[in-house]
């Protein structure tokens, strides 16, 4: 699997081993008798097999500057990858470099004594954008996660850094086939939710078969988090937005703004593609893929699973999910958070060079070429004018991005209950649409219980 689920629904099922991790590595810090690489040479593993091309080659212009060679191998999927790097723990035969997701394998990671503390190293991040400079350390809130009971990264400390930004994005991103909107009358993107909504009903229109919009909700909680949610902050704002999650009945989902934003919602409920509630994330992408659906929902990630799968990228619009008409923020932009990461193994033999490949990765030159060869987004500021250093599609992904109050977060969940639970209100929101079981009040009376239920504690 290939994919990236939103941060409240993903799990490191395989994680659950990290006991066994601890035990393997004990010693193998620096000087612990590691045996990673040659010592000159550089050996990286990563579970992103779309990264490999696009590393090789900036292993390439590495070997020129530096003479260290890089080694680069795809371990596929998450749970291989894990169950390799538990059997490398136990061998001390991990690799130099890693990448890992972010604020989860690195933490999980360091917790174990598997990774290098970059705190003192990584002396580039100014060259990444602001808000995901930092990303890979230690904050507050994670150090308190830590330390709650059956925590992966139990032992970690504050302030420590096991990794820094390699690929960065966001949720709610809609994908559209370019010849279909077109052929279909469409010939800007949506700027509005209205307008999305006129485009989905004119692209099925005119094709009735394979029209539709497709979103992975065997994982329910894509269509809240992915779709519902961008849209539920660009019509209210972000104080609005927040409220929905209170229990206030004067502010949350039984509200008239509750019942405002699932009404725009249920706008969609027409035009999912046959079945969309069975598919996995991968089931829906590649219903774009082939044709099957004309429109996706999913995230900056997804362009590089789109080409793999045979989807020719120049004939893919990308816009973010729209604000409503009238909307408190009309220009809805997405704050990006980082994705994977890279970290060094506390087994390296060449500290030194693994952490000049970690900031090679990070100049303009080679992560905006990383990027046009990976189809993935970079942490790097790539200056004014995305659209021309990687084309229209990343360009536009890139051009969505904002901070502040008038980008929406999905990574800001401040104002959930404790103990809350995506999924479960995301597959009550789902009688609503798609499944068109329950009609608004009855789908916001349901969610609203739950949420309830989370603040008063059962």
């Amino acid at each position: 699997m290939n994919r990236y689920l939103p941060r409240s629904a993903r799990t490191y099922l395989a994680l659950a081993t990290i006991l066994a991790l601890t035990g393997a590595v004990t010693g193998c810090g620096p000087g612990g008798g590691g045996d990673s690489g040659d010592g000159k040479n550089l050996t990286m593993w990563t579970f992103k097999q779309s990264h490999v091309a696009a590393l090789q080659k900036a292993a390439e212009s590495f070997k020129q500057k530096t003479g260290i060679g890089v080694t680069v191998e795809a371990i596929t999927p998450d749970d291989a990858f894990i169950a390799r790097t538990q059997a490398a723990a136990q061998t001390r035969s991990l690799p130099d470099v890693f990448e890992v997701h972010t604020n989860g394998d690195d933490f999980t990671f360091g917790a174990a004594g598997l990774l290098e503390d970059l705190t003192e190293e990584a002396t580039w991040t100014d060259r990444y954008l602001p808000s995901v400079a930092a990303e890979g350390t230690v904050t507050e809130r994670y150090f308190k996660q830590s330390q709650e009971k059956g925590a992966k990264s139990a032992g970690i400390k504050l302030n420590q850094r096991f990794s820094v930004p390699l690929t960065i994005g966001t949720f709610g991103i809609v994908y559209a086939n370019k010849e279909r909107l077109t052929a279909a009358g469409i010939t800007e993107s949506p700027k509005t939710w209205e307008d999305f909504v006129a485009a989905l009903a004119a692209v099925q229109k005119a094709r009735p078969q394979d029209g539709g919009l497709s979103i992975g909700f065997q994982a329910p909680t894509t269509g809240m988090e992915w779709l519902m949610q961008p849209m539920a902050y660009g019509k209210l704002g972000k104080a609005g937005f927040t409220g929905l999650f209170s229990n206030d009945p004067a502010r949350n989902w039984t509200s008239a703004n509750g019942r405002s934003v699932l009404d725009s919602y249920n706008q969609v409920t027409p035009y999912w593609m046959p079945g969309t509630q069975t598919l996995t994330i991968d089931d829906a992408d590649l219903a774009f893929a082939q044709g099957r659906s004309s429109f996706v929902v999913g995230g900056t990630f997804t362009l590089a699973f789109l080409s793999q799968n045979g989807m020719n990228t120049e004939n893919i619009v990308t816009f973010p999910v729209p604000s409503p008409k009238g909307g408190a923020v009309p220009e809805l932009s997405l704050a990006p958070f980082a994705l994977t990461g890279l970290s060094v193994s506390a087994t390296t033999k060449n500290k030194d060079g693994a952490v000049k490949w970690l900031e090679h990765l990070a100049q303009t030159d080679v992560a905006s070429q990383f990027a046009k060869d990976a189809l993935d987004i970079p942490p790097v500021d790539l200056g004014g004018d995305p659209t021309g250093n990687l084309g229209p599609v990343l360009g536009a992904m890139i051009g969505s991005f904002g901070s502040g109050a008038d980008a929406y977060n999905p990574g800001d969940t401040t104002h959930q209950p404790p103990s809350y639970d995506a999924a479960v209100v995301a597959r009550s929101l789902m009688e609503l649409t798609p499944l068109k079981k329950a009609d608004v009040p009855t789908a916001a009376a349901g969610v609203q219980k739950i949420i309830d239920g989370y603040w008063s504690g059962k």
